[in-house]
């Protein structure tokens, strides 16, 4: 099956504003001049599927939300590709952007900061129909945004209320209805439960796998929580320091936890009457920082299992079952 959405070795910086003194440094017995940057993306790869939920779970700061953004074009990338049905959007032009706009949505973390406070409900959910031309004309348009409402959870006569006269679960169904609005092909969702309720999260996470069943598009879902990913997922990448270290089907990587980073998080998750996924595992040491990269494997600082050659030589993924990586010298790594 051909991918929906492609991503080749896709890379995000940020600069680091810095003082001229700040910027020289001794490099060979030489004063050069350096510019600093986050290295916040370095080199993801990954493809999804039509109907396919595909998950990136890591760290907070692990570039899992720079690279939704960067994917969707909120961003703009430093270097890579990405492909939106065989297509390449990654460096097009807005004019050259705009129609697969509509094809693309994202429902973001923070529900009341991503809805307009000046804006009824029903002017939010029907702006991006009546700007991508799937209403004729606004009666068109409010009928359609009725229904959508509807179809989340929620009432009609709710449409002319604001923002802020919603509870948080409320407002999500409301993100979620406006992504729908245009009717897309692929969603991305950056952590849409983790500022809800516990209560309120497995209403939301039914309601997107319903309404995934039922329109027929594909997700890009954004956690660090595990159970959420093993309840939402079809396959799903492991991120650390900007790299995508272990990659496979839900079942393959919750079942055979292969990378130590992996390995760290499930050892992690709170298990109450249950064997824990991975025994209880301590890592030492701090997360590197992404300004400067540590040489070789980013993970060698903190991994137990350290060699000479995770020191020195970067790890690349490899294929240690059919559709199962890991960027690991344990395996190979080449």
């Amino acid at each position: 099956m051909k991918p929906l959405i492609q991503v080749e070795n896709l890379k995000q910086e940020f600069k680091v504003n810095q003082g001229l003194l700040d910027s020289f440094a001794w490099e060979n017995k030489r004063l050069v001049r350096k510019k600093k940057a986050v290295h916040a993306v370095n080199g993801v790869s990954f493809e999804i599927y039509p109907g396919e939920a595909f998950s990136l779970v890591g760290e907070s700061g692990c570039g899992k939300s720079t690279t939704a953004k960067t994917i969707i074009r909120l961003l703009d990338p430093v270097s890579g590709h990405v492909y939106y049905d065989g297509q390449e959007i990654g460096k097009m032009k807005a004019g050259e952007l705009l129609p697969y706009r509509k094809k693309m949505q994202m429902i973001f973390q923070d529900p009341y900061a991503s809805l307009d406070p000046q804006k009824s409900i029903k002017n939010i959910i029907m702006e991006p129909m009546l700007f991508h031309k799937i209403a004729a004309d606004k009666g068109e348009a409010e009928e359609r945004c009725m229904e959508l409402l509807k179809r989340v959870g929620l009432r009609p006569e709710q449409a002319s209320r604001y923002p802020h006269q919603f509870s948080g679960g409320q407002r999500q169904r409301i993100g979620i209805a406006r992504a729908l609005a245009v009717e897309p092909e692929f969603i991305i969702a950056d952590e849409p439960v983790s500022a809800l309720d516990v209560s309120i999260q497995a209403q939301i996470l039914n309601l997107m796998m319903d309404l995934k069943e039922e329109y027929g598009f594909s997700y890009l879902f954004i956690a660090h929580d595990l159970s959420v990913v093993r309840h939402i997922s079809d396959r799903l990448g492991v991120m650390y320091l900007g790299k995508i270290v272990e990659m496979g089907n839900k079942r393959d990587v919750f079942e055979h936890v292969s990378h130590p980073y992996t390995k760290l998080l499930f050892s992690a998750v709170p298990t109450v009457g249950e064997e824990p996924i991975v025994p209880p595992m301590k890592m030492e040491g701090e997360i590197p920082s992404p300004v400067n990269l540590p040489q070789g494997c980013v993970f060698h600082d903190r991994c137990p299992y350290c060699k000479e050659i995770c020191r020195k030589e970067e790890p690349k993924l490899k294929e240690i079952e059919p559709g199962h990586k890991v960027a690991c010298h344990l395996f190979g790594g080449q």
